[in-house]
């Protein structure tokens, strides 16, 4: 009874492989499906396919045609040529199960290093050792089997030293057994059989994870765009939306005392949203290199439209331009948060520099609440962005209340290349 219970669980076993099996190809069918509509898509584009079709993906199925290899020892026991019959069918039966077994096994990878595969491909082992030894003739072609087994269950730094023992072994056997010139020809197939099927799967193997990686890369590059584009448009719109705001409001309170200056001020709306539109478009496309000086000068203008007085101190080394435009980035997003929360009337922005890095610090004496967090130390979503972006460039983000009052916004960056230039000026206060 337990015998016929282990003959169900098999049947069990194959079931769902052959359900696994049938799983795996109707992905490959969606996948091909796409892949033909993006092909046919690049064509009418005029465009060459970037990927190629990777075809169903490999499973045992591949290698059981290679158990017609023993239909001569079948024949034999059809035609009672083999003494022992039973012992024969039964040890025929076992092989092909154990073939089985290890053979599917062997195309999932963390199953196939698992002890029990090896048990599986030793137990073969013993019993192609035994029905070869017992009978001889047609018996002999299981080693080739057995090499086929081994080369889809070893591969690695073993293979190439178990294929040429398992080669000598079955040729050392088939000519004690048999004939001598029937061992060089059993002894070549089973080391044929052995390396070829490891060098086709790991080939099939090895293309299907760097597809997969190749899909992943892509996948990533996919998200790390979107997010640039969102810190960009956050950045971007957040500090031009409040710079519009600010002066609409100046423009508003100027126009029935003083025209000229409100119509000074509905001419600074117009040229910030001008360049707002081409930066929007230079961040869509990726292009967008943003300069201090540009910065700084629209942080003067936005900070004086608003009622606070801007003071600005320069030092230090000249700056390249990756490093200009990431400061650029931090004092327009520090510039915006103190327009809009700070209800400061003093912001004071100093760059200084040494022979290794350069730091940016902007600091106001208003009430010095943070915005909003969203992450651990940093406040709202642009100062989460530009940490990810100065971190990204060896640099750091500190954001927090001063110790005298007001909030302090402080970058460090690496210098990127450093370019001798006398230290700059400090530049004269708005009065």
């Amino acid at each position: 009874m337990s015998g016929w219970r282990k003959v169900r669980c098999q049947a069990r076993a194959w079931q769902a492989a052959r359900l696994e099996w049938k799983a795996d190809l109707e992905r490959w069918k969606a996948e091909n499906e796409r892949f033909k509509a993006a092909s046919r898509d690049a064509r009418k584009r005029g465009e060459t396919p970037a990927v190629s079709d990777p075809g169903p993906p490999p499973t045992g199925f591949a290698l059981l045609p290679w158990l017609l290899m023993g239909m001569g020892a079948f024949a034999n026991l059809l035609q009672g040529r083999t003494p022992d019959p039973l012992v024969g069918g039964l040890g025929l039966f076992a092989f092909n199960t154990l073939y089985i077994y290890v053979t599917f096994r062997s195309f999932d990878r963390a199953r196939r290093e698992e002890p029990r595969t090896r048990v599986a491909l030793l137990l073969m082992g013993l019993l192609t050792t035994g029905l070869a030894v017992g009978y001889g003739g047609n018996w002999l072609m299981f080693f080739p089997l057995l090499g086929l087994a081994t080369g889809a269950a070893l591969r690695g730094p073993w293979l190439g030293r178990s294929g040429i023992l398992l080669a000598v072994y079955a040729a050392a056997l088939s000519g004690v057994r048999g004939d001598w010139s029937d061992a060089t020809n059993i002894g070549y197939a089973t080391f044929l059989s052995t390396m070829v099927t490891a060098a086709i799967l790991g080939l099939s193997e090895a293309v299907r994870e760097l597809r997969a990686a190749r899909e992943e890369l892509a996948r990533r590059a996919v998200e790390e765009e979107r997010a640039r584009f969102s810190r960009d448009l956050h950045d971007l719109l957040g500090h031009t939306l409040s710079v519009i705001v600010v002066k609409s409001e100046a423009a508003r309170r100027l126009a029935p005392r003083d025209m000229d200056a409100a119509l000074g001020q509905i001419t600074d709306i117009e040229s910030v949203g001008r360049q707002a539109l081409t930066e929007i478009r230079e961040a869509v496309t990726g292009y967008r290199e943003g300069s201090l000086a540009t910065e700084l000068d629209r942080a003067r203008s936005a900070l004086t439209a608003a009622g606070v007085e801007p003071v600005f101190r320069r030092s230090g080394t000249a700056l390249a331009p990756q490093t200009e435009a990431l400061l650029g980035w931090v004092v327009r997003e520090a510039v915006t948060n103190v327009i809009r929360h700070s209800d400061a009337g003093r912001c004071e922005i100093a760059v200084t520099g040494t022979a290794e890095r350069v730091r940016l610090t902007v600091t106001d004496d208003g009430s010095g609440t943070p915005v909003s967090r969203s992450a651990p130390g940093i406040g709202g979503t642009g100062l989460t962005g530009l940490t990810e972006r100065l971190a990204a460039a060896g640099g750091s983000l500190t954001a927090g209340p001063a110790p005298r009052g007001g909030f302090t916004v402080t970058a460090e960056l690496p210098l990127v290349a450093q370019e001798p230039a006398a230290a700059r000026p400090t530049a004269p206060d708005p009065s």
